[in-house]
């Protein structure tokens, strides 16, 4: 499963990060790396961008990076 088809409130796992280049190294520097809990919060009415919470911070990013990011859907979630 990829970020972008986490629900809103549903949270999970990173558990790959990918792209290639400045992009990759973009997500990597935001904190979007393995093993790193994230959940999203909010999604803009037109559906892009998401907005997401890990680490602490709320971070907003389009729909087209978070298709890029493997996720882990967390097991308490139904």
């Amino acid at each position: 499963m990829t970020l972008n088809e986490l629900r809103t409130g549903a949270s999970g796992i990173i558990t790959a990060v990918g792209g290639e280049g400045v992009l990759r190294r973009r997500l990597l520097d935001m904190g979007l790396t393995p093993r790193t809990r994230v959940m999203v919060r909010k999604v803009a009415p037109m559906g892009d961008p998401i907005e997401i919470r890990l680490r602490g911070y709320e971070l907003t990013i389009r729909l087209e990076e978070a298709a890029k990011i493997q996720v882990q859907p967390d097991e308490k979630e139904g």
